[in-house]
């Protein structure tokens, strides 16, 4: 295609005008010369797919007939050339995007959702039409990851990969953390400021942590890894009790999303909960919205990747840089390394996990108490590491941590222990990551 200047045009199709979309028409817009000196070519929006093409949106520099409800028609378009994708959701963008995949248009997109559960299916689309298939923008915002993963380690095998994926979450956890406040006002506050979402559940359940670590998994371990094989646990039941017996331990609350490689078995964990981390480990120094992916690999050895998660210029950002990527390939030939995905490592269920535990008992404050829970956790061979009791009078509470064992071997105690008559309830159980004194 060529513009009236003579020089080459790269056809933009956007779907989605929202915070994040917003962003990238004015990105765009704003940086459109250098872009184009970048790419060795224009990029230029043809369109813009929305539910309401005449809605006002202010001084968005796109003029009104850009705007379009008919995305099939737009996403099809011989002037096309790249469908950027900031709608999310499965379905009916799942649809969209396979359709612009199958008439050849590369595709950007933001959308983890529809990635974790689906993206099989987009990348084999890509792959047989011979196009891009880009989606920085949907693990970790701004913070330049998956490339890194993908490319930067090719030559090195990935271990372990530790990340605070969700900013929402680790604001309420910093929160609670920093002023000893309950679960339910620090997520009111994080909604005052608008970092969370009337209906949070997508944050604060793990949903939204665990599409994220079903991407990284794939990316990082070659292996297909479908959302619901992610364990998911949120941060509702997280109390102010937990964060102080953590700060205690020396240890801080996050909700992590752990993709690790069984040395035993070479098998794949892949799992989304809340943890007790040490205050010394890189990842318990990153506070409020913030997002970190700590990424342990053979050679390379321990990676930290570090920045904003979300937001409307943030996501942008990694939005344009796959767009100039797609672009380049459009004008200079070639493709992106695309999936790869030829290990197809097991995924190992939850019960075979390996970790530490903590766990508050209340307990009857009496003689043989501790022998009854200690002999509990003996029948299941959980090994104690440390015992604390606080309170004292007719009820008291019990606090262990464990050494190293298996999730399935921590379940059995728990439920013998919730058997006891010297134990009133078994308050919480946390996993332990990473080392203490």
């Amino acid at each position: 295609m060529t513009a009236a200047g003579g020089g080459r045009e790269i056809g933009v199709a956007l779907l989605g005008c929202g915070v994040v979309g917003s962003s990238v028409v004015r990105l765009l817009d704003r940086h459109a010369d250098e872009l184009a000196a970048r790419v060795g070519a224009r990029l230029v929006l043809r369109g813009i797919g929305v539910r309401r093409p005449g809605r006002s949106r202010g001084d968005l520099p796109a003029a009104p007939e850009l705007f379009t409800a008919d995305v099939p028609t737009l996403v099809s378009r011989s002037d096309v050339d790249v469908v950027v994708e900031v709608v999310g959701g499965v379905d009916p963008t799942r649809g969209w995007l396979l359709a612009a995949l199958g008439a050849g248009k590369s595709v950007v997109t933001a959308n983890k959702a529809l990635l974790a559960e689906d993206g099989a299916t987009l990348h084999d689309a890509a792959a047989a039409n011979g196009v891009d298939l880009l989606f920085e923008a949907s693990v970790a915002g701004a913070i330049p990851l998956l490339r890194p993963v993908r490319e930067s380690l090719a030559g090195d095998r990935v271990q372990r990969v530790l990340g605070i994926v969700n900013g929402t979450t680790n604001y309420v956890l910093t929160r609670m953390d920093e002023t000893g406040a309950s679960f339910e006002e620090a997520l009111g506050e994080a909604r005052d400021l608008g970092y969370a979402e009337a209906d949070p559940s997508a944050d604060v359940d793990g949903f939204d942590a665990a599409a994220k670590a079903a991407i990284l998994a794939g990316l990082a371990f070659h292996t297909r890894v479908p959302v619901d094989a992610v364990h998911r646990e949120g941060i509702a039941a997280v109390t102010a009790a937990d964060v102080a017996s953590a700060r205690a331990m020396g240890c801080i609350v996050k909700l992590l999303a752990i993709v690790e490689r069984s040395d035993l078995d070479g098998s794949l964990g892949v799992r989304v909960h809340p943890a007790m981390i040490p205050r010394s480990h890189p990842l318990a120094g990153v506070r409020e919205a913030f997002n970190a992916v700590f990424v342990e690999a053979e050679a390379a050895g321990p990676l930290m990747f570090y920045g904003r998660g979300a937001g409307g210029d943030p996501t942008a950002s990694a939005v344009l840089g796959d767009l100039v990527a797609a672009a380049r390939h459009r004008v200079g030939g070639g493709l992106d390394s695309g999936e790869s995905a030829y290990a197809n490592l097991r995924i190992r269920p939850m019960g075979e996990t390996i970790t530490r535990y903590h766990v508050s008992l209340d307990v009857a404050d009496k003689a043989g108490v501790l022998a009854s829970v200690a002999s509990a956790f003996a029948r299941h061979d959980v090994s104690i590491r440390t015992v604390r009791q606080e309170g004292r009078g007719d009820d008291a509470t019990l606090v262990l941590v464990t050494h190293a064992a298996s999730d399935a071997a921590l379940a059995a105690t728990v439920d013998d222990l919730a058997g006891l008559d010297v134990v009133r309830s078994v308050a919480s159980v946390m996993r332990v990551e990473g080392e203490t004194s």
